[in-house]
């Protein structure tokens, strides 16, 4: 998928089924309300707008997200190892059953932000309590 990137489309609504998409440019997309059941390993979104997106068990590591609007956003069952994201706006996003090893997210707007249930700001909370 590296050699047919998708850059400045609009997909807002689209459903993508079972599809290796590794490596993917989703750059200046609108992915409003998209809806993805696929492989995103290493995948590129930049300046996207992913409002109201669904991801349901995909492999999203490795990928990047920069400048992305991902308010409202649920990702169930889905490996976000390494995942890198900068300056998003990640308002009332939900995350059950993911692994975040080394995910990195940086400049982020996390309000409302839930983590398996659990107000982000809650987490960062209890650990400064803790500290």
């Amino acid at each position: 998928m590296t050699d047919n990137p998708f850059d400045g489309e609009n997909l807002s609504g689209a459903h993508f089924e079972r599809a290796n998409m590794s490596g993917a440019h989703f750059d200046g997309v609108n992915l409003a309300g998209a809806k993805f059941f696929a492989v995103l390993q290493g995948a590129s979104f930049a300046d996207t707008n992913l409002s109201g997106a669904r991801y349901d068990d995909v492999n999203l590591s490795g990928s990047a997200y920069d400048n992305v609007n991902m308010s409202g956003i649920a990702i169930n069952n889905a490996n976000l190892s390494g995942v890198k994201v900068t300056q998003a706006n990640m308002t009332g996003l939900h995350i059950d059953g993911a692994t975040l090893t080394d995910a990195d997210i940086r400049n982020a707007d996390m309000t409302g932000m839930r983590i398996d249930g659990v107000l982000v700001s809650d987490l960062f909370a209890a650990h400064k309590a803790a500290t």
